[in-house]
């Protein structure tokens, strides 16, 4: 079974995020891809704006547009709040599937290119092969680790022009978000007021 790890903060989940696990699942003919929803991201400098389960929940549905499409609870926020690291997802993972089962990691190539810093990078290098999608303004080069050259195979024409936080402030301001968000996501955020002034 091919499986892949899509984390992220999906403050709030988009199109972009869908059509790059479409485009990643149809390439390498994935059974399933694990959308995991961040608790604490290690790599933010603010908190998420949407709480954790409105973004599980967002997530949810828009997981619903795929059967190959799978929300993980694996980085839900425990009584101690600490990072989640992305070793840990792995490890969890990993533990579930066959020893011969390949790993993927899918990722944006502004993401990718931080690599090096990660926590236990080395460990994360040796257990998953990244599947890396080109965003606008970004074009992902070859990572080294000491001698070898990281795992990864590169997925283009697949990045759509926008981002979490340009629809955040769309939304705040009202504009049409439409054409970047699943309309189960758009009707879930109105519903319960998020990422407006005052939500």
């Amino acid at each position: 079974m091919k499986t892949a790890i899509f984390g992220g903060t999906f403050d709030p989940v988009h199109n972009g995020h869908l059509a790059a696990a479409s485009a990643a699942a149809n390439e390498l003919q994935l059974d399933r891809v694990f959308f995991v929803p961040a608790g604490y991201p290690p790599h933010k400098s603010h908190p998420p704006e949407a709480s954790y389960l409105h973004r599980l929940k967002m997530v949810e549905l828009a997981c619903a547009t795929d059967p190959r499409f799978v929300t993980s609870r694996l980085e839900e926020p425990k009584i101690a709040a600490r990072p989640h690291y992305s070793i840990d997802t792995i490890e969890r993972i990993r533990e579930n599937l066959d020893p011969v089962d390949p790993l993927f990691f899918i990722i944006g190539a502004d993401a990718f290119a931080e690599f090096p810093l990660w926590y236990r990078h080395q460990e994360v290098a040796n257990k998953v092969e990244f599947l890396v999608i080109n965003r606008p303004g970004w074009k992902a080069k070859k990572i080294r680790l000491g001698e070898s050259t990281l795992r990864a195979q590169y997925l283009n024409d697949v990045a759509v022009p926008i981002s979490s936080t340009e629809l955040r402030s769309l939304l705040c301001a009202r504009k049409e978000v439409n054409h970047w968000l699943p309309y189960t996501v758009i009707t879930y955020i109105r519903k319960n007021h998020l990422y407006t002034v005052t939500g």
